[in-house]
């Protein structure tokens, strides 16, 4: 009987499931290709649980309904029911933001899912007894699919053939590598450390362990946002709650107290709440975020999360690997140092070292450029390997009982004998190369630690060449103030030296990672060294922690298997397009062209956007803190609003909504220190009490000497606009040729519309006495305005102090923050 259980994903439905029982393919030659079709169309594909962007759907819907644009459109509805319809200006506003924000949107879409296209996640299948490539979503329930070194698990599975390590960290937080071999169970989401296998998957797409821990943290937990947009969304609920009580009350005290007309007292209320609502904020926020990831994009660097664009500008402290990094991925075997030349010459190493590499399945750099130096014919088959993993530091192979051989990191296979060969070792590690020590080991491989008797042969030099740009990069960043440490598996010595010649600060402070055998010692290493070296996967992630802690906002660039659970730890991670695939799919940013010197380029972009939108965003606020505490002061001594919503909208465009696009897009490559809407609110406040303070000037000389209601609006809408220029000449300091022309384009807009479009914005003419109002008090606003700059600076710097000395106290670290 055929059992249909549609399944769903977002917009689009699923193929019914028909039951289809479980088939344990041989693992030499997998499903049949009718056999997988027969799968994926009846719902056994491997489908993700969501799409990587969103839906075209999704994108006009969430951009057309939100909270405030339904409010606008009630507004909107309430003006035109008593005929002002002058006073509909505010909303060519609105409907300009909803098509930016959709066209914004839909070109991100689409550059995304270009890239997306060609970094979409690949698996390597067997079927019909031949290998193929698929994507991943390609792939069904019982195909046999082969997953080695640097490979995600992206279905559970069964182990048909083979062995390998594995790590769980990503799902279970445990660091332990676990060896699985025939019959024993893969995670999804876990990744392979070592070894290959070919494995049966048994549970795909919504089924999968991944999927499902997905789902449930989806229902227990909203995304995380960054500090920036938390900030906004809290603002923005709170403005959202306030709006209504206040709406409701300025309508009665407009209509009922004040026995206005209907048509005046909706019009005055909703010149309120429109000043009320930072209309364009969000959206310009998301503009720009949009706007850098497609800037980004077309840099060949894909985002994972929007929100570590934010995270890249608040960077202070870049953990680097060397390989990849510092240097270039291709290594070569410059040197082998024979140990032993009595009783073994180079031919020897040679055809030791032929046999060995053909033996070991690891697919790595180093591997790679042994398998190029080592091109002999292998003379004998191994009976027994152990792969190389970032815990042991070491491989192995075994051929008969009696010949086993070792390879990897001379400190951990010779433990305390290492001080005999220290001097030769450390030789060749000054001049920055990578040392691998081979040896003969009298034990088994499966020993959990090197207990067998020790007979070293040979030292086998291998080098990268430092990346031609490394130095200039590493200079970028020490000019930005970014603190750089470097994290590696290799000698400490050795990569002491690689980061001296690529120019990298406090170099000669190195440290070999395996004295840091408890969290205190590593976090006290962590403020006192640049270099580490000998470190382990967790010890990685335990660095990264400890940094964090201190108060730094890290990020951390990586590509193998080894960085993936700092990289994960990290507040921003970039991973290289040609590292490890589960290094990419767990990294926030991905560099296509995998070259370390675009990371200036991704920094500066963060830097760019934050800085720019925290200078937009100040225009913006200084409107809402006018507008919510003048709603305020009406309410409460029964004063009438002095501003129509025609008004509001000619302050907001000269003011507000052309400057703040164009403020947005500008270069910027400040550090972004301190918290988002405090910045945001201590540059707003001055601006914004002198309009509260000048309109209720004016206010006042309107009740005192009876001026006519339409001057008394006029004259408190060209101070507004006077303090919204002045506000915009603070934000455009220091001046370049762009500010210059804003600056000049808004101030003539703004004169225009005065003399040529009054009606428009519901302006009248001003009698002699009204003149003379208008001048006195338009004077009177920057001596005002600067007089409420140099108090909030004082406020400013004395909180500054006070959170200093409070971090200080606590051991943390504390940025110095920026100049405003």
């Amino acid at each position: 009987m055929a059992l249909r259980t549609p399944t769903k994903r977002k917009n689009e439905i699923m193929p019914a499931r028909l039951v289809i029982p479980e088939l344990c393919a041989s693992p030499e030659t997998g499903l049949t290709t009718s056999q997988a079709c027969e799968r994926m169309q009846n719902g056994y594909g491997n489908t993700a649980i969501e799409p990587p962007t969103k839906t075209v759907g999704q994108i006009i819907r969430n951009n057309l309904l939100t909270y405030f644009n339904i409010v606008f459109f009630a507004l909107a509805a309430c003006v035109i029911a008593v005929g002002s319809w002058y006073n509909l200006t505010f909303m060519p506003v609105v409907l300009a933001n909803i098509l930016i924000g959709i066209v914004q949107e839909l070109r991100a879409k689409k550059e995304l899912d270009s890239l997306s296209i060609i970094n979409s996640p690949k698996g390597v299948v067997v079927r019909d007894g031949v290998f193929r490539t698929v994507d991943i979503e390609n792939t069904v329930r019982d195909d046999i699919v082969v997953f080695t070194q640097g490979n995600q698990i992206f279905a559970d599975a069964v182990v048909a053939s083979g062995e390998c390590q594995v790590n769980e960290a990503l799902m279970t937080g445990e660091a332990d590598e676990i060896k699985k071999t025939v019959g024993e169970e893969l995670m999804s989401g876990s990744f392979v450390v070592s070894g290959s296998v070919r494995a049966r998957l048994t549970r795909v797409g919504k089924d999968s362990y991944v999927s499902r821990l997905t789902l449930e943290s989806k229902k227990n937990n909203r995304q995380k946002q960054s500090e920036m947009m938390r900030s906004l969304s809290s603002l923005v609920k709170w403005i959202g709650i306030a709006l209504i009580p206040i709406g409701a009350f300025m309508a009665v005290k407009e209509i009922l107290w004040l026995d206005r007309s209907v048509t005046d007292g909706v019009v005055s209320t909703v010149g309120a709440l429109v000043g009320m609502i930072p209309e364009g904020l969000y959206l310009l926020t998301s503009i720009a975020l949009v706007a850098a990831v497609i800037r980004l994009a077309q840099r060949k660097t894909i985002v994972h999360d929007m929100n570590c664009i934010e995270t890249l500008a608040r960077v202070d402290t870049l953990c680097v690997d060397k390989t990849g990094t510092i240097t270039e991925n291709k290594m070569i075997v410059e040197d082998v140092c024979l140990l032993c030349k009595d009783r073994f010459i180079e031919d020897d190493i040679r055809m030791i070292m032929s046999d060995y590499v053909f033996a070991m399945q690891d697919d790595n750099d180093t591997m790679a450029a042994l398998r190029r130096y080592f091109k002999g014919e292998p003379s004998q088959s191994s009976r027994e390997i152990l792969p190389f993993t970032s815990v042991k530091k070491y491989s192995g192979v075994s051929f008969h009982e009696d010949e086993t051989y070792i390879l990897g990191a001379p400190e951990v296979i010779l433990g305390e004998s290492y001080d005999e060969y220290s001097d030769k070792i450390d030789f060749y590690s000054k001049k920055g190369c990578r040392v691998l020590l081979l040896a003969i080991y009298d034990g088994e491989l499966s020993d959990e630690a090197l207990t067998g008797k020790i007979f070293p042969l040979a030292l086998i030099l291998l080098a990268n060449k430092i990346r031609k740009n490394a130095p200039e990069t590493f200079a970028y960043f020490e000019k930005q103030g970014v603190t750089i440490k470097v994290i590696s598996g290799d000698n400490a010595l050795t990569v002491s030296e690689v980061a001296k010649r690529a120019g990298i600060a406090n170099a000669d402070k190195f440290i070999d990672a395996r004295t840091l055998d408890d969290d205190r010692k590593i976090r006290q290493a962590a403020q006192e060294y640049t270099v580490f070296g000998r470190v382990s996967p967790d010890q990685k992630r335990k660095l990264i922690r400890a940094l964090k802690a201190a108060g730094h906002t890290v990020a951390m660039t990586g590509d193998g298997v080894n960085d993936v659970l700092a990289l994960k730890e990290a507040d921003c991670s970039v991973a290289m397009a040609s590292g490890s695939e589960v290094a990419c799919q767990v990294s926030h940013v991905v560099l296509l062209n995998s070259n370390f010197a675009s990371m200036p380029s991704v920094v500066m972009e963060g830097r760019r956007v934050i800085n720019n939108i925290e200078r937009s965003a100040v225009l913006y606020l200084v409107k809402n803190i006018f507008s919510f505490v003048m709603a305020l002061i009406t309410l409460l001594f029964t004063l009438p609003y002095p501003l129509t919503p025609s008004q509001l909208s000619l302050v907001s465009t000269i003011s507000i909504g052309i400057p703040s696009l164009v403020l947005a897009m500008e270069p910027n490559e400040n550090l972004v220190r301190g918290k988002f809407l405090r910045n945001v609110m201590f540059r707003a406040l001055p601006a914004g009490f002198t309009d509260i303070i000048l309109i209720v000037g004016v206010t006042l000389f309107y009740l005192a000497f009876d001026f006519p209601m339409e001057e008394m609006s006029t004259i408190c809408a060209i101070i507004l606009g006077v303090v919204g220029l002045m506000t915009l000449h603070r934000m455009c300091i220091p001046y370049n040729n762009i500010r210059k022309l804003l600056m000049s384009a808004m101030c003539v807009t703004f004169a225009v519309m005065l003399i040529f479009f009054k009606a428009l914005f519901t302006l009248s003419d001003l009698s002699f006495a009204s003149i003379l109002v208008l001048v006195v008090f338009s004077l009177l606003a920057y001596p005002l305005m600067k007089t409420l700059i140099m108090v909030f600076d004082r406020l400013d710097k004395r909180f500054i102090q006070k959170k200093t000395k409070s971090g200080l106290q606590k051991g943390r670290h504390i940025a110095p923050h920026r100049k405003r």
